[in-house]
């Protein structure tokens, strides 16, 4: 059914199913990843959308105004890639509601004046490579090409290799300022992380900042031992030290008020029941509405790492992979928004975006959509289909404007 987010939803509810952690699992560039893309391309081709894929992997659904001149254009989507264990809805939700946007704007008989052009950015997530919205951080010129065709994910393949392998050249990588001088604004349609919209009764709201948040690598190596041979005063336990590191984040990120700090990924070398480790890598997430307070928090957690560290004989090492200050959408953007959708609250929120990464070079603005879970990043994200039809109502209507002005 053309406008029906939900039905374009399910058309993709089999693919990246993960049996061992629920959800989804759909890193870029993977079968499941690559399978939507597919997906994407067909509901485009469907539309009679013109496709292009840029040399960033970004696939961009055109629908152009009369004198088929792609500038001045008005961009919208989102991300289909996923966490370990996600939802459906974190990313596609975005995609699926753009395309039925556009169903309903040609059922009311729009002709834009602006083109419209729905786009699918890679990497949003940053579970695969380590960097959150690499596809818009490579398109935005904030991130180093050849850093990025380096990255390896857990397996050892590099960024370069997973492209090459989508079909992609990743000698192709790397800042467009002529694609993003070509459009106006960008909206995007995302699920809400958290119950914001729930406790306010309210379907759809409109986004008002992003806070600042980043990720950094820890590093800790020590000596790897027989756990029956070595006595515990002769060890050097990476193990220990990283505990202290996850004890030190959460006490320092609970008393900022609002701060939040997370260690979701832990990875022990050699990993035996019966051996001491090696070494421990861990991957440290920690947002503030104060950028401040972000680095307080981490240059806290390190000093109390390294003096684990020290008193344990291990070494440390702390790699920032990404960063993300503070991101206050577009006023302009948003007022028009606003008056398109009067009744609409605006909420900040706590999760990285695609569209806060573009805030920086291009207008952009964001709709959210009622989460009544208010859970995310796992299989208890939810949204009431009732719900994603008014978002779709909600991003056609704002659309509709910033195309026929």
């Amino acid at each position: 059914m053309s406008g029906d987010a939900s039905a374009l939803l399910a058309q993709i509810a089999h693919i990246g199913v993960d049996p061992e952690r629920g959800g989804y699992t759909r890193p870029v560039f993977s079968a499941p990843e690559l399978e939507l893309r597919a997906w994407f391309i067909a509901q485009a081709d469907h539309r009679g959308l013109d496709v292009e894929i840029d040399g960033n992997g970004v696939i961009w659904a055109w629908w152009d105004a009369p004198d088929a001149r792609r500038v001045d254009a008005i961009a919208t989507g989102s991300h289909l890639d996923s966490v370990p264990g996600g939802g459906n809805l974190d990313g596609p939700l975005g995609i699926a509601s753009a395309l039925a946007a556009v169903d309903v704007l040609r059922e009311r008989g729009i002709r834009p004046v602006r083109p419209l052009v729905v786009a699918a950015f890679p990497e949003e997530e940053g579970s695969r490579f380590g960097i959150a919205c690499l596809g818009t951080r490579l398109l935005a010129g904030l991130v180093d090409p050849q850093r990025v065709r380096e990255l390896r994910d857990d397996k050892g393949v590099t960024f370069a290799e997973a492209a090459r392998g989508a079909g992609l050249d990743p000698a192709l990588i790397g800042p467009d300022a002529a694609r993003l001088a070509a459009i106006s604004a960008f909206v995007e349609l995302h699920v809400e992380q958290g119950r914001g919209l729930e406790d306010l009764g309210q379907s759809v709201a409109l986004a008002g900042a992003i806070i600042a948040h980043g990720r950094w690598h820890v590093r800790i190596d020590g000596r790897g031992d027989h756990a029956g041979a070595t006595r515990m005063a002769d060890r050097q336990d990476p193990v220990v030290v990283a505990a202290e590191t996850v004890r030190a984040l959460r006490a320092h990120a609970l008393v900022v008020d609002d701060a939040r700090g997370t260690i979701g990924r832990i990875k022990v070398t050699p990993g035996g029941t019966n051996v001491i480790a090696a070494s421990v890598d861990l991957w440290m997430d920690v947002r503030h509405r104060d950028e401040p307070a972000v680095r307080r928090i981490v240059e806290e957690v390190t000093a109390a790492t390294e003096r684990s560290a020290a008193a344990e004989g291990c070494t440390v090492k702390v790699t920032e992979q990404s960063f993300s200050p503070t991101v206050a959408f577009d006023n302009g953007l948003r007022e028009r928004m606003h008056a398109v959708l009067p009744d609409a609250p605006v909420l900040d929120t706590g999760a990285g975006h695609d569209a806060g990464v573009l805030a920086g070079v291009i207008p952009t603005g964001m709709l959210f959509v009622r989460n009544p879970t208010g859970a995310s990043h796992t299989p208890a994200e939810a949204a009431r289909p009732e719900d994603v039809a008014v978002g779709v109502i909600a991003l056609a209507d704002v659309l509709e404007t910033l195309i026929t002005r």
